[in-house]
């Protein structure tokens, strides 16, 4: 493929932690062929920490993710490469085609992300190509490699997509489950948590903080009409006001905290970017 494209480039592959003849049989091919590099895991890790392996052992400034299930075929990586010429910063893959289920929640997947990020592209869970620099500017976490589009998009990168067609599955078996819907939504919520509220912690802390200690105003108010002006104490209502109070303050000190860490983070990112300059 790379010869055909006139691309020039090498393909690393990632043993993760696989139990058959996967890694031997890669180890084997590494010798012949002088584009392939063959890294490995001792036990699985998942996708994410797969992929910042293979970033690690790569030369080049584009970086192309494939999976290895053949249901992509790398023929459309030079439509993805073309397109990062052209100025794009990420160019994810737009699938065409029908998988069962996976296809509903995708869809509704990428509908959620589109309206919660405001991210234009159809598909953010496909094969993508980047740049170096992307790599280098964002922090991925465990199985945040789906957010790695939302991530780049957030620092003001310029993300295109290409259609590409989905192929039926001929090797391996799909990881997909039930579990995996809430546990990706829970995510999501992270991601954009992260993304809004994190930057201006005291915005959401203390915006909670305030409704609380409000509540427990009125609360207290409530309960003085009742004691002096109709004559009937109510000792739980004292309680509610001493907790809705208590928690308000606890949620300001707490947004003073994010917002210590928040600035902390910020001058430990100013260093790095001044040392890799």
């Amino acid at each position: 493929m790379l010869s055909e494209s006139g691309l020039q480039g090498e393909v690393v592959l990632i043993d993760d932690g696989s139990t058959d003849n996967t890694l031997k049989e890669a180890r084997t091919y590494q010798e012949k062929c002088s584009f392939l590099k063959v890294a490995s895991h001792k036990n699985r890790k998942g996708i994410t920490d797969a992929l910042l392996t293979g970033f690690n052992q790569s030369e080049g400034e584009i970086f192309v993710f494939w999976p290895a299930d053949l249901q992509y075929m790398p023929e459309d990586i030079p439509l993805m490469v073309e397109k990062i010429n052209e100025g794009f910063d990420v160019v994810t893959g737009w699938k065409q085609g029908h998988y069962g289920l996976r296809s509903f929640v995708s869809f509704w997947y990428n509908l959620f992300c589109r309206l919660l990020f405001g991210i234009k592209v159809h598909d953010l869970n496909s094969v993508k190509a980047f740049r170096r620099d992307i790599i280098e500017d964002i922090s991925l976490r465990k199985d945040w490699h789906r957010y790695m589009v939302v991530l780049a998009n957030d620092l003001g990168y310029n993300i295109g997509e290409v259609k590409v067609k989905l192929y039926s599955r001929k090797y391996g078996k799909s990881k997909f489950g039930f579990w995996r819907i809430p546990i990706g939504i829970l995510d999501l919520l992270s991601v954009k948590f992260q993304l809004s509220f994190l930057k201006k912690p005291m915005l959401f802390f203390g915006f909670l903080g305030l409704i609380l200690i409000f509540l427990g105003f009125i609360v207290g108010g409530l309960a003085l009409y009742l004691r002096f002006i109709k004559y009937e104490g109510l000792r739980p209502l004292l309680y509610l006001v001493i907790l809705l109070v208590l928690s308000g303050i606890s949620f300001f000190a707490l947004g003073f905290l994010a917002e210590a860490i928040v600035s902390l983070k910020e001058e430990i990112r100013d260093i790095k970017n001044k040392l890799v300059k």
